[in-house]
Order: C-alpha cells, then structure tokens, then sequence
C-alpha cells in the first residue's frame, strides 16, 4: 500500500489547523502514533500519514461517540 507522508507544516496547510495546535493539542489524543503519524528511523521527525488522518477525518461519528458526551 503506498502512502503520502507530510510534515506537521504540510499537514497544516491542509487541515487549516495552525502548527502547534496540531502539536499541543492533536498529536496524541486525535493523532496516535502508529495510527495517524511515526517517527521513522526512531527519530525526533514526525511524518503524518495524510491518507489515515483523512479517512478519519470524513468518518461520520458514530452514536456511541455522540452519545460519550451525554453521560
């Protein structure tokens, strides 16, 4: 499966998210590492994988995500 990697800059400019939200307030509760991003080669870089974080992002929520917030 091929997979188009962007940066945090890149993945900014399409989300229309500024930087650091993606970084303070995204990566690790809506992005998970192994799932949405990976540092290759065990380094500091992150690489986001745009083809996942899309696909999440044009799930419609299901009843039970709706329904976390009523009880």
């Amino acid at each position: 499966m091929s997979h188009t990697y962007v940066t945090t800059a890149e993945l900014s400019e399409r989300i229309k998210y500024d930087v650091r939200t993606i970084r303070n307030q995204l990566k690790d509760s809506v992005l998970l590492e192994g799932i949405h991003y990976f540092r290759p080669f065990g380094g500091r870089k992150i690489l986001y994988i745009w083809d996942r974080i899309e696909k999440d992002m044009l799930k419609a929520p299901s009843i039970n995500t709706l329904m976390a917030g009523i009880k």
